[in-house]
């Protein structure tokens, strides 16, 4: 079910009237309502895949609870939890502690092993199997054999007709995230298989995340949830900017972006240049409109989930760019992969070997193409000379903090980081690694001085762009661009803005389009 669909215009208030009404209370028939709603909205794409999530969601409470009964280690990271309740989250699991040891006897079923890698790996690898399989088993089999064809062997290709399971890359980390805390002593299970399985397929972020982490949106499933008037219009509030994120910027910005990259031969490299800027409006506003609808209709329901996008393209360097596009993978990686690498603490090379294999597996997380690997590694040669002259945390704040506009030194380093960034996505949006070249080629023309060959509507198309990166910037300081225009004391102000947005929405509606990250 896609949130930009009239099937979600109906499915949202009806959930939301329920939840409020019928389930308030009692905190346990609301997260049985939420898991059954959540199903729902995942199973309306396919429901065959139910199967999957529930699978995934199974094998991860069952190795939770053992990693529980069997794990010594200290509970060192409970203070990250004990802001939202950690007595109720722990109570449950106490009981499971003394079940779980009680029955493992040599003759219980459980009693397979007492130590704790074992149930950490059985996790790890049925999670990475499945991604495996359905993400990447045709690119490593296709892959395999052009090596060895290059190599004067003849081998013949063979691929699977396999449909990839909508948000697996999301929730495959999300339940990696929670077993992975508990055996570093970080939180402790639940043996609510209920909760867990509502914080598995939560329907706001299932899809295209944030991905959360088990710390902060698991408890919240244990805390008793009153309906806050205000943290809902909010929540309507940041629902409306990400609707006009995907709607009006995104998705009119793709009606060029695939006339660009189809045929750019064809075409003058002013419209080349046009296409791929655009094409970086086209996946933030995508992307980011995902994640504002996600979290305001988290905030609907009562619950407070993270930041994925900080203004991005606001950037100063490509570090500061990293710490604000996709904030939940960034820090995935960083906290499950890059610090257990050894982070910075090595040598410069080391150091220099985990940056690029954070950079790479952060490309190939976003799917199965050479493309994709190669836009990672162009991010991780942007990053590294930051990182050796210890510039990489230089632009932590934000940009124009107290000021109206930006100096003309950082609007340098904006529009360079910018421009870097918008290079990149010609890797990332091309189909294979020959069309990026050629648009590259194409690009660097000598009729990039020449008029753009477009129609009159895209000229007035990037009106709305500037308007969008208007209100992007007025609201920067912000979690989302118009959270606080909202409070004006000019009813005029407040009220033109609402029926702006919603007025741009319909009328630049176009046929339901997919979210970019859906593929991934």
């Amino acid at each position: 079910m896609l949130f930009n669909s009239y099937e979600y215009l109906i499915f949202l208030p009806v959930v939301f009237l329920l939840y409020w009404s019928v389930f308030q209370k009692n905190l346990k028939a609301q997260n049985a309502f939420i898991l059954l709603a959540s199903y729902i909205f995942y199973g309306w794409w396919d429901w065959r895949f139910l199967g999957l999530i529930a699978f995934s969601s199974l094998v991860d409470y069952w190795c939770g609870l053992r990693l529980g009964a069997t794990s010594s280690r200290t509970d060192e990271g409970s203070a990250a939890i004990s802001s939202v309740d950690k007595e109720s989250i722990y109570k449950t699991a106490s009981a499971a502690y003394k079940s779980e040891k009680e029955s493992s006897g040599p003759g219980s079923s459980l009693a397979v092993t007492k130590n704790p890698k074992f149930y950490l790996g059985l996790s790890l690898t049925v999670n990475l199997g499945l991604l495996g399989f359905f993400k990447y088993f045709n690119f490593f089999i296709d892959s395999t054999v052009q090596m060895i064809n290059t190599m004067g062997f003849q081998a013949n290709s063979y691929s699977l007709q396999l449909i990839l399971p909508v948000g697996i890359s999301f929730y495959t980390f999300q339940t990696m995230s929670y077993t992975i805390d508990i055996y570093r002593g970080k939180i402790k299970p639940t043996s609510d298989p209920v909760a867990f399985f509502a914080y598995v397929s939560f329907f706001p972020q299932l899809v295209a995340g944030p991905i959360e982490r088990a710390a902060n949106l698991l408890p919240q499933f244990f805390k008793k949830r009153v309906f806050d008037y205000s943290l809902a219009m909010d929540g309507m509030r940041q629902i409306l900017w990400g609707l006009f994120m995907k709607v009006v910027i995104a998705d009119n910005c793709a009606v060029f972006v695939n006339q660009a990259f189809i045929h750019p031969e064809n075409q003058p490299a002013s419209n080349i240049l046009i296409g791929a800027v655009f094409f970086s409006f086209q996946i933030y506003g995508d992307f980011g409109g995902y994640s504002n609808i996600a979290i305001g209709t988290g905030k609907l329901m009562g619950f407070n989930l993270m930041q994925n996008f900080a203004f991005p393209y606001f950037s100063r360097d490509i570090a500061e760019f990293w710490r604000r596009w996709h904030i939940s993978l960034s820090t995935w990686f960083r906290d499950y992969l890059y610090i257990p690498l050894g982070g910075s603490k090595g040598s410069k090379y080391q150091s220099l070997r985990n940056i690029f294999i954070i950079f790479l597996v952060s490309g190939f997380w976003h799917g199965a193409n050479w493309t994709f690997i190669i836009w990672g590694g162009i991010h991780a040669a942007l990053f590294i000379p930051l990182y050796l002259f210890g510039k990489n945390r230089i632009n932590i704040g934000i940009v124009a903090q107290n000021k109206t506009l930006p100096s003309l030194y950082e609007l340098g380093q904006i529009l360079v980081t910018f421009t870097l960034v918008t290079l990149g996505w010609i890797f990332f949006r091309s189909p294979d690694i020959n069309s990026a070249v050629e648009y590259l080629h194409n690009l660097f023309d000598a009729s990039i001085i020449q008029k753009p060959q477009m129609d009159i509507r895209v000229y007035l198309f990037m009106i709305w762009v500037l308007i969008f990166m208007l209100l992007e910037w007025v609201g920067r300081r912000e979690e989302f661009a118009i959270q606080k225009m909202a409070f004006s004391k000019h009813a005029l102000i407040r009220y033109g803005l609402y029926y702006g947005l919603v007025m741009a929405v319909f009328l630049f509606a176009r046929k339901e389009q997919e979210f970019i990250y859906f593929q991934f």
